[in-house]
């Protein structure tokens, strides 16, 4: 391989990578940050998401992780509402 076929190899990748990253960050417009007080166990967490909606689910999903210790409290703490929510356009 030529040095010059190795720098345009080298050019295609990274201008690949720049529109991978590019286009997974585009989407995301806002930004929720969410407490969750699950069974006495308090959670945080701050996510991004196309939507609030979407944003706030990954949040609280993000904030019961640490808390819970099986599936099914999973998606009970899933299913219970956030103490507090705070969203903001990104």
């Amino acid at each position: 391989m030529t040095a010059r076929t190795k720098g345009l190899t080298l050019l295609v990748v990274a201008g690949f990578v720049a529109f991978l990253l590019w286009s997974a960050l585009a989407s995301q417009r806002v930004e929720c940050a969410v407490t969750i007080d699950f069974r006495g166990r308090p959670g945080s967490a701050t996510a991004s998401g196309a939507s609030e909606e979407s944003a706030t689910r990954e949040a609280q999903t993000a904030a019961c992780g640490p808390i819970t210790g099986s599936m099914d409290e999973t998606i009970a703490c899933a299913n219970t509402p956030p103490v507090t929510r705070r969203c903001r356009t990104l």
